[in-house]
């Protein structure tokens, strides 16, 4: 069966379309498979999606890159993201064209940032890293939240004596988080619906890094104030920087990835995290 559906994909979607390589699929909206993944999960409605994904405007510019979880909402318009993705499968890899507007406000629940125009059309490329039944996630959460119940109150200990370790001359801010400024900028603060270019260093308090983008060579841009950018202390953190700002923070789990950890397993529940972050530019 798995076989006949990527099949049928490979030549459908081979028709041509107003777009290339793309086949219209609903209104105004337009697919193309990449790559055909080995496993025969198919994404439903009201299932936790793990993916790999790229947001591009037409001129195939980037404005977000990272790795998200979601779950598909219980009833998606024929028209909507959610309802696309359903055609998926697990390790399957695929492009979507759609209306601005529509991804925006019906999908992420938000405005349409400012360097976009409601009229405009987006590219959305994804790579599905796992897909999770609504019970099995609710199943797995309850028993790992049960596991690690006794685990917060552990970490604030060990970020205590951190601090004290390294003689931080630092209090935490009214948000909870540590604020050190490494170097003083010389441009305008930043604010919501900025677009900025930073660079970023992750690391445990252990020392050890868990994502650069220093190493990688590669500054991240992202819009400041728009939904699944940057997690939610990052965001506090950034929004206290101006312009050629160099800080490091230390972040609580609750303002990281909290009681969970990370979708990928690369963050540890109850883990607080240090990021050194540089902004290059604003716009």
């Amino acid at each position: 069966m798995r076989f006949l559906y990527c099949f049928f994909l490979l030549v459908f979607f081979a028709c041509t379309s107003e777009y290339p390589g793309y086949k219209k699929i609903d209104k105004d909206m337009y697919f193309q498979l990449h790559q055909i993944g080995e496993d025969s999960i198919i994404v439903n409605t009201n299932d936790y999606v793990t993916c790999d994904l790229v947001y591009k405007n037409m001129e195939d510019s980037v404005f977000f890159q990272g790795r998200r979880k979601f779950q598909v909402a219980a009833d998606p318009p024929d028209n909507s993201f959610d309802k696309a993705i359903t055609r998926l499968h697990e390790n399957d890899s695929a492009s979507f064209i759609l209306p601005t507007q529509t991804f925006f406000e019906s999908t992420l629940e938000t405005s349409v940032p400012s360097y976009l125009a409601n009229d405009d059309k987006i590219m959305i490329s994804l790579n599905i890293i796992e897909v999770q039944s609504q019970e099995k996630y609710e199943r797995e959460k309850e028993a790992f939240l049960h596991w690690i119940e006794d685990f917060g109150g552990y970490e604030k200990v060990i970020l205590r004596q951190f601090i004290e370790q390294k003689e931080l001359d630092v209090k935490p801010t009214e948000s909870g988080l540590y604020y050190l400024v490494l170097k003083k900028g010389h441009g305008r603060k930043v604010r919501k619906d900025d677009t900025l270019t930073i660079h970023y260093e992750g690391r445990f308090l252990n020392g050890k890094f868990f994502d650069s983008t220093k190493k990688r060579n590669e500054a991240f841009s992202f819009v400041y104030g728009q939904e699944w950018q940057v997690i939610e202390g990052l965001e506090k953190a950034i929004g206290m920087m101006q312009e050629g700002e160099k800080a490091l923070f230390i972040l609580p789990s609750d303002l990281a990835w909290g009681k969970t950890g990370s979708s990928t397993g690369i963050i540890p529940p109850y883990t607080s995290l240090i990021f050194e972050v540089e902004v290059l530019a604003i716009n």
